[in-house]
């Protein structure tokens, strides 16, 4: 999934923490899907409803002071969906305050189970 849209109030300036903004989720999972294609049944993957609101209340809750902390609360949510072997997420931080002019701030962590 990609482009997952969410308001929070994480940074590390008071300003962020009071008014917020809004970032940017994309989440990729490593499931094997050959029993869920196989037999056509949603119960053997991984509901992308589900995810995506799982990962819209771990982004909400809680500010911190970095995005890489969001990165891996997320990854650690996505990995916590039966199946997933494995999340890539990407946090942007698109309105980040930076005195220059930038299209995009991310970070990508990779996790696995192993």
């Amino acid at each position: 999934m990609t482009g997952i849209r969410v308001r929070a109030h994480h940074g590390v300036f008071d300003f962020e923490r009071e008014q917020g903004q809004e970032f940017v989720i994309d989440v990729s999972v490593a499931v094997d899907l050959a029993a869920a294609a196989s037999g056509d049944d949603l119960g053997r993957t991984v509901h992308y409803g589900d995810l995506a609101v799982a990962v819209a209340e771990a982004v909400e809750r809680d500010p911190v002071d970095l995005i890489e902390t969001v990165a891996e609360r997320v990854a650690a949510v996505a990995l916590g969906f039966d199946g997933v072997e494995e999340a890539s997420v990407t946090v942007h931080k698109p309105q980040a305050p930076i005195d220059v002019p930038f299209d995009d701030v991310a970070v990508t962590v990779v996790r696995s189970r192993a």
